[in-house]
């Protein structure tokens, strides 16, 4: 006994429409929200530690690059000093191994290599300041966006199981009352839904509505008759009904397709519970309208224009009188 894959998608489009109307929609779209702003801060916190990386390489490069040229203009302006001063001594005698040309080449050298190495940036030490105070002021932001990247995983998990245990709420009480509606349109027969778990792991799960009627071994939806599909319609429809009840419920031609016998446990179904819900109902079929209370119906004029009509049913006139 299955159902056919059309009848499953039918069954599982519907159910999750009921969960919606109450529950469902308003949580789904605060997961989604709350989905789109996960992204949006990922996307933020990847862009904040790219430039923590690059904040950091700069301050790293202009400290290292000022600390090697102050220590080589310091030591090369030593040396220069040095030879201007033992230059100077003219009164002095060189010492041994001192030669007045060697030095002045020496110094020569020394001088293009101080100039080769280009010009100090005085603002060196401010700038690897400010790039480290952006640092910190980054670190600060990837801290913030990861702990909301963490109460937003926290906030869809709570989403996804409560959505999970409403879903096997609602899944139950439609259970229910399909077996008990299925029992009273197939008299002698059955009905039940049940959850499908997918084959693979890519799959989703489903549900499959199972009929049958009394003296039949169905083992697709499909076998059944035309009439027969429309009282599991109806069975289904009614569960819903139940597991989520309305003031008024509007039936359009959803007998049509069934026979006088099987109309009559329709209007039975309706009798059963009209005490909970009003049940306004399109039809043509003459049974049908025979079991309401009032009828409303189009016809035309003598003068050609349509008119709306309205009739109370005796019985109705008489327990309004009785009362």
């Amino acid at each position: 006994m299955g159902g056919s894959a059309d009848d499953v998608g039918a069954v599982i489009e519907t159910l999750e429409g009921v969960a919606d109307d109450r529950f469902e929609a308003p949580l789904r779209a605060r997961a989604d929200a709350g989905s789109t702003r996960t992204g949006a801060l990922a996307e933020e916190l990847r862009r904040l530690g790219a430039e923590e990386v690059e904040a950091r390489r700069a301050a790293a490069e202009a400290a290292e690059r000022l600390s090697a040229v102050d220590v080589e203009r310091a030591r090369i302006e030593a040396e220069a000093d040095e030879a201007r001063r033992r230059l100077e001594g003219a009164g002095a005698e060189p010492a041994e191994g001192d030669d007045r040309g060697e030095l002045a080449d020496r110094i020569e050298r020394l001088e293009r290599r101080r100039e080769s190495l280009g010009q100090v940036n005085p603002l060196a030490k401010q700038e690897y300041d400010h790039e480290k105070e952006r640092l910190v002021e980054l670190s600060a932001q990837r801290a913030d966006l990861e702990q909301s990247l963490t109460e937003l995983e926290s906030l869809r998990d709570d989403l996804a199981r409560t959505v999970e245990e409403r879903f096997a709420e609602t899944f139950a009480s439609v259970q229910d009352n399909f077996a008990e509606v299925a029992a009273t349109l197939f008299p002698g027969g059955e009905g039940r839904l049940r959850l499908t778990q997918p084959e693979d792991e890519e799959g989703q799960p489903g549900i499959e509505v199972e009929l049958r009627p009394a003296g039949k071994k169905v083992t697709r939806l499909s076998l059944l008759s035309g009439g027969e599909k429309a009282l599991g319609a109806i069975s289904f429809l009614f569960a819903l009904f139940l597991a989520r009840p309305c003031p008024f419920y509007l039936l359009d031609e959803v007998e049509a397709a069934l026979d006088d016998a099987n109309i009559g446990r329709f209007v039975e179904l309706l009798r059963r519970y009209s005490d909970r819900a009003q049940f306004i109902v399109i039809t043509h079929q003459k049974r049908t309208m025979e079991a309401a209370d009032i009828l409303y119906g189009v016809t035309m004029g003598a003068d050609g224009v349509s008119q709306v009509v309205s009739r109370r049913l005796p019985r109705e006139t008489e327990a309004l009188a009785t009362a």
